[in-house]
Formats: C-alpha cells, structure tokens, sequence
C-alpha cells in the first residue's frame, strides 16, 4: 500500500511539473493581469504612450499631494516602473486647490488642465449593486463629487446615472460608494 500511495503522489508530482507548471508559466507572461483594482494616472496626464515617454519618475507628484493619492508604480514591467498613479480604492485624487501636481511636473508628462477638462477615468455603474436598485435613498457618490456640473444623477426612474461629458475620473465617488463589492468603480481612460 505503500508504494502505491508513492507512485500516486510521484504520478502527480509529475503531472504538476510536465502540465500545469508550464500553462500556468504561458498564463502568466501572455494573459492580462486580473485587476481588482485600476490604476488612474494624476490629473493633466498625457495619454499612455506619450505619458510613458515623457515622465521622469522623478516623484515630485507624489511629494506635493496634499492627500498621498499619487503612488509610484513598483510592479514587474520595467516600462511602467516609478510612473505615478492613483488607486481610488486605496486614496482617491481629491482635486485639490490648484492641482499641485500638475504644476510640480518637470517633463510636462502631466500638463496643466482646467478641472473641467479633466479625464483620469470613467465612472461605471452596476446598477445591481447599487442601494438606489434597492429603493434605498444613497446620494454618496452625488454628494462627494467634485465637479461643478455633477458627473452623477438620478435619472427619472429614480436611479443613480454617471453623466460622463462631466466624470473626470476622481475616484471619489467610488471610495464613498457603501457597496461591497463597490457600485461604482472609476475606470482609467
């Protein structure tokens, strides 16, 4: 019995190294990476390509926000490596007076911008999710939104609505959001 149990446990091992080694391996350098989270650039980034090419890494974003939302990306792709980012979940960008990062940029990866012109990301609903499905009264997301003309809305079935012409991709309605897993997810641009 013994040897049996052996040569089952070695059948396997074997198994593992010539089979499910190798796919997990290919899964992992050709697959996308599961998210659970999504990493918005600080405000005034230029578009992906041209904001890679252009950011020093050099942290000063990071240094001046007043609230610590910009981190540095220390994940394994080399081409993204110190370049800042924002995790709503985590601290959302709060738009502060002046947009202190924008004007701390020394390589003009991140350009001034009027708050309105703003698009770090999208507001997605999952109306599922959301309380207002629920006949409950939640204005959370409406309430925190930092926009002049609110990036979100009750429609006129009483439901919550992401206005998109106005959403600049704060993260703040997600991270007020009361939901688990959250309604309202803000998704990079």
């Amino acid at each position: 019995m013994a040897a049996d149990a052996h040569g089952r446990r070695g059948f396997f091992r074997e198994f593992l190294k010539r089979v499910v080694d190798p796919a997990a391996s290919y899964a992992e350098k050709h697959l996308p990476a599961p998210q659970s989270r999504h990493l918005l650039r600080p405000p005034g980034a230029l578009p992906e390509r041209p904001f890679l090419d252009t950011c020093y890494r050099c942290g000063n974003c990071a240094d001046i926000c007043p609230v610590n939302a910009i981190s540095h990306y220390q994940g394994d792709e080399d081409q993204l490596k110190g370049t800042p980012f924002i995790d709503a979940e985590t601290q959302p960008c709060v738009v502060c007076d002046g947009l202190l990062c924008m004007h701390a940029c020394p390589s003009g990866a991140l350009v001034t911008t009027p708050l309105e012109q703003i698009r770090m990301g999208l507001a997605h609903l999952d109306q599922e999710t959301c309380l207002r499905s629920d006949a409950q009264d939640c204005r959370r997301c409406i309430e925190v939104c930092p926009t002049i003309n609110k990036a979100l809305r009750i429609n006129a079935q009483d439901l919550m609505e992401v206005v998109s012409q106005n959403c600049i991709g704060c993260g703040l309605c997600q991270e007020a959001c009361p939901t688990e897993p959250r309604a309202i997810v803000v998704q990079p641009t």
